[in-house]
């Protein structure tokens, strides 16, 4: 290559690798200001956030906490390239707001997280956009960028850290209602990794997250029908945290009409009746308490029982309906607990 056009060529090319190799350099720093350390925000929106009631989402995985101020993204004005400009590259880290990005930021970073080969670089990026994507503004400004299959594409990463942190930015993009219809095509692959992963994993654990947001409304509920067993059985394999987990997606389902015959159909060793004991966590009796009695109201139409398909032995159904299990909710009428009496006591009448 020589003469001016060739000299023009390399001047640009040189321009380029200084962008992406600052950029690099940024994104695998292994301590930021003040040696706090790079984690994924939660979502954080006043109110609820885009049609979902306040509180009934699930939390991105934290990491190390960020800035809790309110983001204040520039959003106006057409999206450039990322290339299109001949400044020095900017500090993707480092900016007047705190460290959240705006809508030209954001469309470097998913270059970076689509063009990067190196697991350090591609998991630094995934936690960078999933910080910024617990700001609702920022939800909608990925999703218009394009970035939604940019990082669901993560979550086929042989790397498990690197699937985890994919996860867990979908999660932060799946508190918006409009994020999830994009997302939705991914439930199944989820859902596969979820039951087929390693028990108690980060992975499987971040892809429950996500399930448990796509499933707080009833729109997308349907796509786990023929994963309802399987939640069960993780659920009772579990450690404490799965199964807490498990059990916040399974209320989700609880609550909709159209899932309860799904539920009762559903195949669950005998087993799962332990936890209903007394010595049994708090934070899951008092769910699988919930859980009771949701399919109780759910199978009810104005005051009468709904008609009742048939439920082979072994399923929930028969599980629920037996004289065990009544017996064992009646004994915790005595639980040492309040809350889990008061519960109690509004669920003895429709045993």
């Amino acid at each position: 290559m020589g003469g001016p056009r060739g000299a023009g060529w390399v001047a640009a090319g040189l321009l380029l690798g200084a962008g992406a190799c600052y950029c690099i350099y940024r994104l695998t720093r292994g301590r930021r200001r003040g040696d706090r350390e790079l984690g994924i925000r939660s979502s954080k929106s006043a109110g609820g956030t885009a049609g979902f009631p306040a509180g009934a989402l699930e939390e991105g995985t934290s990491e190390g906490q960020l800035c809790g101020r309110s983001a204040r993204p520039q959003t106006g004005g057409t999206w450039e390239s990322q290339w299109s400009k001949t400044s020095q590259p900017e500090d993707l880290t480092d900016g007047s707001y705190d460290d959240v990005l705006n809508a030209e930021q954001l469309q470097k970073l998913l270059y970076l997280l689509e063009s990067a080969e190196d697991p350090v670089i591609i998991e630094r990026a995934l936690i960078t956009l999933g910080n910024n994507a617990a700001f609702s503004v920022n939800q909608a400004i990925i999703r218009e960028l394009g970035g939604i299959p940019i990082v669901a594409n993560k979550i086929n990463h042989s790397n498990q850290s690197i699937k985890e942190k994919a996860l867990n930015a979908l999660n932060n993009l799946s508190v918006n209602v409009e994020n999830q219809i994009k997302i939705k095509i991914y439930i199944s692959q989820v859902c596969e990794d979820v039951f087929s992963g390693p028990l108690n994993s980060a992975v499987q654990l971040a892809g429950l997250r996500l399930l448990t947001n796509m499933t707080v409304t009833n729109d997308h509920q349907h796509m786990l029908h023929s994963y309802i067993t399987d939640l069960f059985q993780v659920l009772l394999t579990g450690n404490g945290n799965t199964k807490v987990q498990v059990l916040k997606l399974l209320l989700n389902l609880s609550e909709n009409p159209a899932m309860t015959e799904g539920l009762l159909r559903a195949q669950v060793d005998s087993s799962f009746l332990s936890l209903y004991d007394s010595h049994v966590a708090k934070e899951i009796l008092l769910r699988v308490l919930t859980l009771f009695q949701n399919i109780k109201n759910c199978l009810k139409i104005e005051g009468h029982l709904a008609a009742q398909p048939t439920f082979t032995e072994g399923s929930l159904f028969f599980l629920l309906h037996g004289e065990e299990c009544a017996q064992k909710i009646r004994a915790l009428v005595d639980h040492h607990d309040a809350e889990v009496k008061e519960k109690v006591v509004t669920i003895i009448p429709k045993i």
